[in-house]
Order: C-alpha cells, then structure tokens, then sequence
C-alpha cells in the first residue's frame, strides 16, 4: 500500500513538472543558496535538490524565497532563508485568529444593542436618543454561519426559481422589529451609530490609499455592518449604446450618491466599468462601457463610515414600521491618541505576558461598551452573535481582513479597558506568541490582517506557531478554520488533484509582490508536516512563483 501511495504521488510531481533531477538531466548541488538543517533526510536531500531546481529556473530566480519545512514536533526537516524578514500578507491572519481563540475562547460572542439616551414619556415617546452601540461583532450581515463549503451548498436547479438571497441587513431588520415591539412611537432625538468601543482608527498603518476604495480594504468600526461593505452592480442594458443599470445593495436611501455614466457596448466588446470614491467622499463615481452580451459587472465598495451607515440604515427602517424620528442619523466616534508612536507602544512592555500566562482568564477588561451617564438608559433591542470560533473560520477561509482587524481590535480591549485600539491588539499578539517562544525578532506586526506593509515575518516564526498550535486545547478549532486543498476557501482551486486534494491545510497570503503559503500537509508515508513558504519581490502581475510554490508542496508531500 505504501509503494502504491509513493507511486501515485510521484506521477504528480511528475506531472508537475517536479521531476528527480538527475531525471532532468540536470546536478545541482546543495551548497550556494540553499541551507539545510540536519533532519531526517540528512545533509543534502532529494528534497533539497528539487527545491532549488525549481527556484532557480528562470521565470522565478529573481524572486526572494523563504521555506521551512518540520516534523509536527518541531524537528526539522528543510529550510532556505528561515530566519530571514517576508511580508506575510494574510499568513498575518495565523497569528491573529490563534492569539483571538487562545486568549478570548472558541465560545465568546458579541452583542450589539439598541438603547436609548434620554427620558421616556410614558412608552410611547422619548425625548433624547436611540442609540445603537457597537460591540465588535463581525457578523451584522447576511453571510451563512458556520461556513459551508462550496461543495455542501445547495445548487440551484434548472427550470426552478432561484435560491433567495439572505437580506444583508436582516439583523439590523430584526432590531428595529424588537424596538417597534416595546410600544414606542415618537423618537425626539437623533438615531446615532455608536463605535466608541473602539477608538476611531478605520485604516492601519501603511495600507495602500487605493485599497480604502474596496470591500477587502473596507475601514475598521466596532459597529460593523454587512463587512462594511455595499455590492455594487453594473448591468447592460439589450441594446447597444443605451445606458447601462447601476444597482446598489443593501439599498440604503441617502447615504451614497451616485453618478453614473456607464453605455452599453457592442458585443464582444467587453467590460471597462471604473468606479471612484475620493477618501472621506460619499459620492461613487460609476463610469465606462459594457458589452451587450457580457454578464453584469459586480463590485464590493467599502463603506466610508460603518457607524454613521448603520444609524441611517436603522433610522429609515424605523420610520418604515411608523416610528417618528424628529432629529438626524449621526455616528459617534472615540478619537484615537497613540502619542508614543506605534513601534514605542508595541515594544513597551506591560501586563499582557501575565494576561496570556494566565489563558486568557482575569483580564483588566470585559468587552463591553463604556457606560453611557445619561439620565435613563434602556435597552430596547439586542443581537448576540456567532461563537467567536465560527467567525475565525471565515477569517481564515476566505481571508476576510476586516474580521481579522475586529479580532485584533477585540484582544487589545480584553486587556486593557478602553483601549481597544490597534496597538494593543497588537501588544497582546507580541505576548501571546513570545510566549509560545517564537523569537521577538522574528516577527512585526501592524494590524491583523496582513495588508500593511509594514508587517514582517520569518519562515521559521509561521512553522513555530503552527507546531505551537498543534499542542494546545483550541488546535481542532482552529485547524479546521484553514482552507482545504481542492476543496474550500482560497485553496478550492488550488490542489485539486490526487494526492494533494483534502490533505493540505494551508492559509495564502497575496498582497503587492509578496505571496505565502502556509499550514499542514498529510504526506505520501501518512505522516503530517509544518511547513512555510513565502516569496518576496517577484514581479507585479505575474503568478509563475505561485505555480512554483504549488510545486514544492508536491515535492514536500513526496519526500515525506
């Protein structure tokens, strides 16, 4: 059985195009380049030769490549550039998600509330506010919890009606019901979206300007609704050179003004839609052609300001259930103050190493919004979100990068009471894992998502955390939040193939020319590795490293 396994997993390779290479005809020694550690492959393996054959061919030579590669018990097994500083990308998302289940636990949740700032006339009036508080959950949208894998989800059937859509705004829908239930008529105030649970710091350090503009670099908001995000879609109309149709969804009246210019093309011509949003600007400019003949153009735009969206969104769904409003849909934001800088405030020591020591128990700070002084504070509604567990599964499979900064955001306040701020999410993460013995050295991090790039990681800090990860109570969870080769998340299309599909266990990691691919893989012998590649400075707009990449996975898998 053994030898038929081995066979099968060499005609992959082969069929790779990752062959022995004196079946190249080819010698490359181990020496320049390529370092090994002592593993159980000896000094210079089959493994070793392969690797560097296929970094040094020519399309990917160029490229800065880093790779370790252990034994589940941390033994190595292979490494080039272990110790050597990458860009992440969304291998970030790794430690994140394990430092939120390790210290916040796989059961927390979230709970966002309606309440009211003021003083009631009886039931039916109140003079003052209502306020929606939120509590960093994540999951205010229409997105299915738990996961299911594309696989398991029903398909639609030819000839019957189409599978619904689950309304985005359902649970905000669900709150204005619960309000309306309580008797109150008359609102002699604003309808405010409260995010003060954090401070105001929609965008982390170094994200890219032209990122702010799209869902995947949607701003972080303790109140964060449908991902902070509006779909945005173009569909031609059935005659050439007449304007094109722009739909918003979720269609909140008054909050985005569009301007559109988009004409229908002649077939075949293709799509050329542009959409523009100046920073801080609640004007989306739609503009271009599209084919005739071609499918509608679909778009994610982030929201400028989550909280301000939310109390607009919940204002006009009041009224709609005949509740009067007299005043304003408004935000309330907490101003953000770091006047030590980032690097000071993230090196400094403090509390959080006995906050992690302890599992996560007896932090100075229960999430929760601060206490509102006003003279009568009811609640009138509340929502509680998935366990946190769930929401670290989306993360990781579809490498959600606000979710990863709401976790970030959510460690940094169970520690320290407001201050649920970047920065000491970012403090908490440097605990958790200098105390899984990951070198201090080996790793900067800025935000929790991996879309700064000023984050910095080693190959040799990945497969630590992943081999600390495998010895703790959380690692089932947490395991199963990785996308599966062949099967779900950013690996569906990846590994599709007998003996890689279903046995790799991986995060990706794109950002700029930086890419990484990290996690387990179940081998030819039926053992697991650890193991860590990441590329830096290939050129832009090329994938030949991540072809490579897939390659050495299936030379990893056969060699071991």
């Amino acid at each position: 059985m053994r030898f038929f396994v081995c066979w099968v997993a060499w005609l992959f390779v082969a069929a790779v195009g990752v062959q022995p290479l004196h079946a190249q005809g080819q010698s490359v020694g181990c020496d320049g380049p390529v370092v090994l550690k002592a593993g159980r492959n000896g000094p210079c393996t089959e493994l070793a030769r392969t690797i560097a054959g296929l970094i040094e061919g020519p399309a990917v030579a160029r490229d800065h490549w880093g790779i370790a590669v252990t034994a589940m018990d941390g033994a190595p097994i292979y490494s080039l550039n272990e110790v050597q500083l990458f860009q992440p990308a969304s291998n970030a998302k790794l430690f994140t998600t394990a430092a939120a289940i390790a210290l916040l636990g796989p059961k927390t949740t979230f709970e966002t509330k309606v309440v009211t700032k003021g003083v009631f006339g009886g039931v039916e009036t109140l003079t003052g506010d209502l306020v929606l508080v939120g509590a960093g959950d994540a999951n205010l949208s229409g997105r299915e919890i738990p996961y299911v894998a594309p696989a398991l989800k029903p398909k639609p059937v030819p000839g019957a009606p189409a599978l619904p859509e689950t309304n985005p705004l359902r649970y905000l829908e669900a709150m204005a019901d619960q309000v309306a239930a309580t008797g109150l008529k008359v609102v002699n105030g604003d309808v405010v979206g409260d995010d003060t649970l954090f401070p105001w710091e929609p965008y982390a350090q170094d994200w890219a300007i032209d990122d702010a503009v799209w869902g995947y670099g949607a701003p972080v908001s303790a109140l964060t609704i449908n991902d902070n995000q509006i779909k945005v879609t173009v569909t031609p109309a059935v005659t050439a050179g007449q304007p094109a149709t722009v739909v918003i969804d979720p269609a909140v009246p008054s909050y985005y003004t569009l301007d559109v210019s988009v004409t229908t093309g002649e077939k075949k011509s293709g799509s050329h839609v542009q959409m523009e949003r100046a920073l801080g600007s609640k004007v989306l400019h739609v503009y271009g052609s599209i084919a005739v003949d071609a499918q509608p153009d679909e778009e994610e735009v982030a929201i400028h300001d989550p909280a301000e969206y939310a109390a607009v969104a919940l204002k006009g769904m009041l009224e709609a259930r005949g509740i009067v409003v007299t005043g304003k849909a408004r935000a309330l934001h907490k101003e953000s103050r770091n006047p030590d800088g980032f690097v000071t405030r993230v090196g400094t020591p403090g509390q959080e190493h006995q906050f992690v020591k302890s599992g996560g128990s007896g932090g100075a700070c229960l999430m929760s919004p601060p206490p509102m002084p006003e003279t009568e504070v009811k609640v009138l509604a509340s929502h509680r979100s998935p366990v946190l567990a769930d929401d670290v599964t989306v993360t990781n499979k579809v490498s959600q990068n606000l979710h990863a900064e709401l976790l970030l955001h959510d460690l940094g306040g169970r520690m320290v009471c407001d201050d649920s701020s970047t920065v000491a999410g970012a403090r908490m993460v440097r605990a958790f894992l200098e105390d899984a013995g990951i070198d201090k050295d080996d790793f900067v991090f800025f935000d929790g998502s991996g879309l700064s790039g000023h984050d910095l990681v080693t190959p040799r800090a990945i497969v630590r955390l992943l081999q600390y990860a495998s010895t703790q109570p959380w690692f089932a969870d947490w395991k199963k939040s990785l996308p599966v080769g062949g099967e779900d998340g950013s690996l569906m299309s990846r590994f599709g193939k007998a003996p890689l599909k279903d046995h790799v266990f991986a995060k990706t990691g794109t950002l700029g020319e930086a890419r990484a691919l990290s996690g387990y893989l179940d081998c030819a012998s039926g053992r697991t590795v650890i193991f860590s590649i990441m590329v830096g400075n290939h050129p832009p707009q090329t994938s030949e490293d991540r072809e490579v990449m897939d390659k050495i996975v299936a030379a990893i898998v056969a060699a071991n």
